[in-house]
């Protein structure tokens, strides 16, 4: 593969390459499944930024030419070739780009899709994928639920229902959240199809193109991608020990006025951190004070391992200024996509127009197993059984951590939820390590992903629910050996950096 750049040119060079690439795919020079370079090596031998390449094989994603999965590289996709009458030239399929919504371009690369892609494989040891292990779920009691509400004839299970929700699930809500500590009547109460959904219609209930949102760095990538593509600005707010820093955030309030704050103060994702109690009185006061509302999303807040369990903002809340998401899905079953909006009567009235837009109601069937399933009382046990378990998995990790790391290598201790935030040399090219890992049967995720402009971090956080501690330890042995070999490559590669080749074999 031989690419010339024309500096000269008034075409930017991304579109140069792009054009390139474009028509030896058209022309077949580069076969389908071509194993394309990797950015950053094709940037070092064009001599180029790697963002231009980046947005040159975007561009080749779009149009639908070239594809990238974690673990088996870019390659070359089949492209519809059509002659045009007896002419052996081959007309280039639609520009879907050039098609899509403003809204559509804003959407960054899958990460997400990847990753459960990954974590899917029965041949990798994955630490990417925030998910229960399925061998924890608690499959009997809800088999037992399903055949009562089939024998019992519940046609509530199996018809519409409110989009803001069927309403016993709702007052089950309600009774759960007045034990930790909100007392939300159901009509206070907005049920969704998952805590990703939540955040969707929030974005589109509050948020204009431009407006502003504060959110604490590193953040929940899922979010971030969320509030950029309803054309938010983003604006974050760095994090120490005790949380988003407050005196950060009232220099930013004021000199920005923005339309929300969104943060994850209890086992936060990725960190694993916790918001301390003086920390959150501090950020109710400020968000009263300049009347902004804060979403504060707690999917892991019952998963505690250690130490005593702290309020959640809600609950601390005597203003009405916190809009509370959780879900079931980390705690039970990610796959009976059920999570809650908690916020006043207007507020929630409004969300549920909006979600009416998305979907009617989340799964009737779903929500009656969870209905049935609090008034049971079989959260409470379920959630110490895991907790239990939980704790093992992550002390497995640090011990393997412990064992294997290099000494440049550090980490958190949770006190719970699901993640080890893990740092790594800051020499270290991810792009590197990621395939390195994938080689290796393991995956994480890299740090870069929960920060407003994906800028290089020396990070990765390790999700330890999902495999038992024997799979657990043989993935930290794993990653701990890539990392190792990445570091000795990158140091090898760097005495021999003044390569000037063109072409791409």
């Amino acid at each position: 593969m031989i690419i010339n750049i024309d500096r000269n040119s008034s075409s930017p060079i991304y579109l140069q390459i792009t054009s390139q690439i474009r028509e030896m795919i058209l022309s077949g020079t580069l076969p389908e499944g071509y194993k394309l370079p990797p950015e950053r090596k094709l940037a070092e031998v064009l001599e180029v930024n790697r963002s231009t390449v980046l947005n040159a094989y975007r561009e080749l994603k779009a149009d639908g030419f070239i594809g990238a999965h974690i673990g088996q590289g870019t390659v070359v996709l089949p492209v519809v070739k059509n002659n045009i009458q007896s002419n052996d030239h081959f007309q280039e399929p639609l520009q879907w780009r050039q098609l899509f919504s403003q809204n559509a371009s804003r959407m960054r690369e899958p990460l997400l899709r990847d990753l459960m892609e990954l974590a899917s494989r029965d041949d990798v040891i994955s630490f990417a994928a925030g998910i229960a292990d399925p061998n924890l779920y608690p499959l009997e009691e809800i088999d037992i639920i399903q055949q009562e509400l089939i024998r019992g004839s519940n046609k509530a299970a199996f018809l519409h229902n409110p989009t803001e929700g069927y309403y016993p699930l709702r007052e089950s809500i309600s009774q759960m959240m007045r034990a930790r500590g909100v007392f939300a009547s159901p009509e206070e109460i907005l049920v969704t199809s998952g805590a990703q959904q939540g955040l969707d219609v929030i974005a589109r209930a509050f948020l204009d193109p431009g407006d502003i949102v504060i959110v604490e760095e590193p953040a929940f990538f899922c979010a971030l991608q969320i509030f950029r593509a309803s054309g938010a600005r983003l604006i974050g707010v760095p994090m120490d020990d005790a949380g988003m820093r407050a005196d950060i955030l009232e220099s930013l309030l004021t000199r920005y006025k923005p339309k929300l704050i969104y943060t994850l103060p209890t086992f936060q994702n990725p960190s694993g951190a916790v918001m301390d109690l003086e920390r959150r009185r501090q950020l109710l006061d400020l968000a009263w004070r300049y009347q902004i509302p804060i979403l504060e999303d707690d999917p892991y807040g019952e998963l505690r391992y250690e130490g005593n369990k702290i309020p959640s903002l809600k609950a601390m809340d005597h203003h009405g200024c916190v809009l509370y998401l959780s879900t079931f899905s980390k705690i039970m079953f990610p796959g009976l996509r059920i999570g809650w909006l908690t916020a006043s009567k207007p507020v929630i009235r409004q969300l549920g127009m909006v979600k009416q837009m998305e979907d009617l109601h989340a799964g009737s069937l779903a929500q009656c197993i969870y209905d049935e399933f609090l008034r049971k009382g079989l959260l409470e046990q379920h959630i110490k059984k895991v907790n239990k378990e939980y704790l093992l998995r992550r002390n497995a990790m640090i011990s393997a951590m412990e064992r294997f790391a290099p000494d440049n290598v550090s980490w958190n201790k949770p006190l719970g939820g699901f993640y080890i935030w893990c740092t790594v040399p800051e020499t270290m090219i991810k792009s590197r390590l990621l395939m390195k890992a994938a080689e290796k049967k393991v995956a994480f995720v890299p740090g870069d992903a929960f920060y407003i402009d994906e800028q290089v971090q020396n990070q990765i956080r390790l999700n330890f629910s999902y495999h038992p501690p024997e799979l657990i330890h043989e993935g930290v042995r794993r990653l701990m050996e890539a990392i190792e070999e990445t570091l000795l490559e990158e140091k090898r590669g760097s005495s021999s950096k003044n390569i000037n080749m063109k072409p791409i074999v």
